[in-house]
């Protein structure tokens, strides 16, 4: 897609008078020279492979490091007590963004929105949104092509990669680009859906990326549920009203500038954070010790 920033975007709906998701989804089609239904069977699709990828979950199933497994099936089970302080709504929501993360730990299909390591929040937004709302599949597709007009800014005036602007470039989009699906859902305007972005967006700024071992598991499946309440409070707060002091744009902006002053071993190097504390240390040795042995084997 063509859009360099959420001003244009709001410029040309107002300006042709349509909702944000269709001059996004004609931007789609332009830029990519597909046709109007080709794109749409293209949402569809990445859509169901997120029902999919949701449906598919097993609790059973552990990571090839066994740092993650089993976690959305606990969150699940803690929900359906009754006891979760979020309420059935959040609670959902988070049990969806474990297990989606964690399918990508165990290397099971999933849906990049808009990497492999935020792939849990969009879809655990949406899927619980079209659940409880409840909202029609039409309408949730609006959102994602809000939702992808919205990352399409982000990666071009900043960054979606870890390894280049921290976690604040993956779990920040993601939320923002879930925050942005929300209002949408809800009827929100251009306004409020580009602030909800925002202000996801800023709730997350500085996040490091800090892989424990180098492996998409430690921090990463559970900043995927932070990622997914934080964009419904930001939508929520959008919807009330409320809106960013710094404008949308200049926020993604700033979102660059963090990610260019932070550290490389704060960037997905596994050298710095969360991956340099004795435990994740010790992780890490473990696993090296464990792939020596087994390259060993593999010699003998």
């Amino acid at each position: 897609m063509g859009f360099s920033a959420l001003e244009e975007m709001g410029r040309r709906a107002k300006e042709q008078e349509k909702p944000l998701w269709q001059v996004v989804w004609e931007e789609d089609c332009a830029f990519s020279q597909m046709e109007p239904a080709a794109s749409l069977e293209k949402m569809k699709a990445m859509y169901r492979a997120m029902k999919e990828a949701d449906a598919s979950y097993q609790e059973e199933l552990v990571s090839a490091s066994g740092l993650v497994g089993g976690d959305g099936g606990r969150m699940a089970r803690y929900v359906e007590s009754g006891a979760c302080l979020c309420g059935p709504f959040v609670g959902r929501m988070m049990e969806r963004a474990l297990k989606m993360a964690e399918n990508n730990a165990c290397m099971k299909r999933i849906v990049a929105a808009p990497t492999a390591g935020s792939c849990g929040v969009l879809p655990a937004v949406l899927l619980t949104c079209q659940e409880m709302l409840p909202a029609e599949e039409e309408r949730i597709l609006e959102a994602l092509y809000v939702a992808a007009g919205v990352g399409e800014v982000i990666a071009s005036r900043s960054s979606i990669s870890g390894a280049r602007g921290g976690c604040q470039a993956e779990i920040g989009a993601s939320s923002a680009m879930a925050a942005a699906a929300v209002v949408t859902l809800k009827g929100g305007s251009p306004e409020a859906v580009f602030h909800g972005a925002a202000m996801a967006l800023k709730n997350l700024l500085g996040l490091v990326c800090d892989p424990v071992a180098g492996l998409v598991e430690v921090p990463c499946v559970k900043r995927n549920v932070v990622g997914a309440v934080n964009a419904l409070s930001a939508a929520d707060m959008a919807l009330a009203g409320i809106r960013s002091a710094i404008p949308p744009d200049q926020v993604i902006d700033a979102m660059r500038d963090v990610g260019d002053r932070m550290s490389v071993e704060l960037r997905e190097t596994g050298k710095g954070g969360l991956a340099d504390t004795p435990a994740g240390r010790a992780v890490r040795e473990q696993l090296e010790k464990q792939s020596r042995g087994g390259s060993q084997e593999d010699v003998g």
